[in-house]
């Protein structure tokens, strides 16, 4: 049994800006995603679609040789964020195939799970006494 449970991944994630052709993906139904992070061989993305683990789903995703159609296996999905009338759930998709991706910038396991997509969470939320009502 190995001993090291570092870094296990095959492929480096990778982290598009806003602006980059990669911070979207689209479903073959017409709704966009959010990427979060991307590999070769999955991505991290987020949507107010909900997303059933375990289906496959087809998505437009701009390749190196142009905006190509991949199948991908939902691993996960759950709720994200809540707010008074939106739910938004981050979801793991997992490629049928390698998909030869655009070079942007490669990024640790670390500074991944550190990336936040919305400047407007508070750094530090209120404490709430128990017993407290939140009125």
């Amino acid at each position: 049994m190995p001993t090291d449970l570092g870094e296990r991944r095959r492929f480096g994630r990778r982290v598009p800006s806003l602006t980059d052709a990669l911070s979207r993906v689209r479903l073959r139904a017409g709704r966009e995603l959010a990427v979060i992070n991307v590999s070769a061989t999955g991505a991290l993305v987020e949507s107010t679609t909900r997303l059933l683990p375990g289906t496959n789903v087809d998505v437009h995703v701009t390749a190196a040789q142009g905006r190509v159609l991949v199948r991908a296996r939902v691993v996960r999905c759950g709720v994200w964020r809540l707010t008074a009338d939106v739910v938004e759930y981050r979801g793991a998709l997992a490629f049928s195939a390698e998909v030869d991706l655009p070079s942007i910038e490669v990024v640790s396991p670390e500074a991944t799970v550190a990336t936040v997509r919305d400047p407007q969470i508070v750094a530090s939320p209120q404490l709430v006494e128990p017993g407290r009502d939140f009125r």
